[in-house]
């Protein structure tokens, strides 16, 4: 049984293949279209998706979408007939594109399956269609290692629904309770984004990031008028001072004036109160998410817990809920986006509608394999693709490329890492990197300035052997997706100044905190990926390299991209990368390129290539 799952027409569309209750494939579009946040019918996902499992078009059984506009459609139109006349001018903008695209999606999808496959065969007879957050959950809970759990999915908003609660026995999966939009965590996350000046949807990380610079002075002031928090964890928002039902923005003149001012634009500095709602609303959301998780393990009496929906990516509020311990586990979808809802249409329809029998293996993390689950490229094929764009480079036996990267490494150089198959979702985790020395002063305002070009007070992540782990951080359980954050071992903390002490937010960004300080943010803290070597041999084996060479198991890991730009895809896309960074010593499959070996009329000008967002 084949099912092809797709997540498409909002933001980060996607493609996943399941054969039999295996994922064999999955991948965002805009890895292959180099479009951030690529929104458009996955067409290049979807044919990698088929060439990775060796099928053709006629094999698919079925293809599932992973949400239902109709559903979606009416909420608009309620929201309109709730608010009106206000709200017309919002209403009168996306009435348009409903009408054209969104509302009629079935023959949207049958007549895009049409032109990809040709039009010989009716597929609108084997389209199916999932509901949002079920495809969230079914994402969450079908991978997950558990044979039953209660299923937490969050984020801004599906059809109705923005929080749901369910029970996942076997290959069973039930709904259990719902709060519906316009009361959503994650649509108040993003109104704080979009007031503090990052953009929507892709801004919410910066703020996550940069809370640790200030002080939750507005939490209390958030719970008082904007949201109200049950004891179980349920929730609803005071509309009054959100625009996002009826406007083109998310906050309005009440919101504003509740916090002393308009948003910061995006040209402006940032400044204290930015960093002072940052912390806020992260606070909120942690005390939101760990009563939620108190309230299901009360109310379902299950030992283990799976997460999805974007405030699912939220690993500093997972840290915390880990270290409450309410679940005896926790496993998080790490495409626990949109984009992952296209593994869950799959599931949920292999599962659910086809009743297929759910067998977890104990030997096996989870069915995510790692989220290796893109395209990998055999080593003929890499050569070729390099000598096409002009890359100067040597090759190597696989035990030469693990010594010469970790001394490259223990030199203090930033490395691209291109190897086996990329990952799924929005972390790079050894796949398609950029790794450094995590003991280095200067490598995380090297790789945001000048490798990066981001905002310098963003946070890198330590890739952590995983049998290390604990003797580095406050943590001893796998981590494998990069979404839990643990504090740094206070063994290997750094002990500050007097004057050192009296420095507050960003000032803080310069001051080692650690004998890691590339990946300890200002509190100590870390976004911790264990490295395993059942699911990534070679990336297992240079860290192990490093260990040796330096007797540190850690390394800085980031995505292998520049602001702006999807994570990187083939060969070519990451030798751009290293023409148009800082990058010194690029690794693709066994081939090694070294910055100065190269023509330097090749040189790209990416900080000015890209639109910043």
């Amino acid at each position: 049984m084949k099912i092809l799952g797709i997540s498409a027409y909002y933001h980060d569309s996607a493609a996943c293949l399941v054969v039999d209750g295996e994922i064999i494939a999955a991948a965002q579009e805009e890895r292959f279209t180099r479009k951030k946040h690529d929104q458009d019918f996955p067409n290049k996902a979807i044919e990698y998706c088929l060439a990775e499992a060796g099928c053709t078009p006629n094999e698919i059984d079925y293809v599932v979408f992973y949400d239902k506009p109709f559903l979606k459609f009416e909420r608009l139109l309620e929201t309109y007939l709730a608010y009106a006349p206000v709200g017309f001018k919002s209403f009168a903008t996306a009435l348009p594109i409903w009408l054209k695209d969104k509302l009629f999606q079935k023959s949207v999808i049958s007549g895009a399956l049409k032109d990809l496959w040709g039009k010989d065969v009716d597929w609108s007879e084997r389209l199916l269609f999932s509901e949002h957050h079920l495809s969230h959950a079914a994402s969450a809970f079908f991978p997950s290692p558990f044979e039953e759990a209660a299923v937490l999915t969050m984020d801004g908003v599906g059809e109705w629904t923005t929080t749901s609660v369910a029970v996942g026995k076997g290959s069973d999966l039930s709904v259990q309770k719902e709060i519906h939009f316009p009361h959503s965590l994650g649509l108040l996350y993003s109104a704080i984004t979009y007031y503090t000046g990052f953009k929507v949807n892709s801004g919410e990380y910066k703020v996550m990031g940069l809370a640790p610079y200030g002080e939750p002075k507005y939490a209390q002031l958030m719970k008082d008028h904007l949201i109200d928090i049950k004891e179980d964890g349920s929730f609803a928002l005071d509309m009054s001072y959100f625009n996002y039902c009826t406007g083109l923005t998310m906050t309005n003149q009440k919101f504003d004036d509740l916090f002393g001012g308009p948003r910061r634009s995006e040209e402006s500095a940032l400044t204290q109160r930015e960093m002072d709602l940052a912390a806020s609303i992260q606070a909120v959301t942690e005390e939101v998410v760990i009563k939620l998780a108190k309230g299901i393990a009360k109310s379902t009496g299950l030992k283990n817990l799976c997460l999805a929906g974007g405030v699912a990516l939220n690993c500093v509020a997972n840290g915390k809920l880990l270290r409450e311990n309410v679940f005896e586990n926790i496993w998080i979808q790490p495409a626990a986006g949109d984009a992952g809802g296209a593994v869950g249409a799959a599931l949920g329809a292999y599962y659910l509608m086809l009743k297929q029998p759910r067998i977890v293996n104990p030997q096996l993390q989870d069915g995510m394999k790692g989220s290796y689950l893109g395209p990998e490229y055999s080593q003929s094929d890499i050569e070729k693709r390099l000598k096409s764009v002009g890359a100067v480079f040597t090759n190597h036996s696989d035990a030469e490329i693990i010594q010469l990267t970790a001394q490259a490494l223990a030199e203090d150089k930033a490395v691209g890492w291109h190897q086996g198959r990329m990952e799924f979702g929005p972390r790079s985790l050894g796949g398609r990197s950029i790794l450094a020395d995590a003991r280095s002063p200067t490598a995380q305002k090297l790789l945001n300035l000048k490798v990066k070009y981001r905002e310098s007070f963003r946070p890198f992540a330590p890739s952590v052997l995983r049998e290390d782990v604990s003797e580095w951080f406050e943590i001893d359980s796998d981590s494998p997706y990069m979404l839990l954050v643990a504090d740094v071992q206070k063994s290997k903390r750094l002990a500050m100044t007097d004057d050192q002490q009296q420095l507050f937010g960003i000032e803080k960004l310069n001051i080692p905190r650690s004998q890691i300080p590339a990946v300890t943010h200002v509190d100590y803290s870390a976004r911790v990926q264990t490295v395993h070597a059942q699911t990534n041999p070679k990336y297992h084996a240079l860290i192990s390299r490093f260990k040796e060479l330096t007797g540190c198991p850690v390394l800085v890991n980031t995505s292998f991209n520049v602001r702006g730009e999807p994570i990187v895809c083939t060969p070519e896309d990451a030798f751009r990368c290293l023409m148009g960074t800082e990058i010194e010593f690029l690794v693709v499959g066994n081939s090694i390129m070294r910055k100065e070996d190269q023509d330097p009329a090749l040189k790209l000008d990416y900080k000015n290539a890209y639109e910043l967002d």
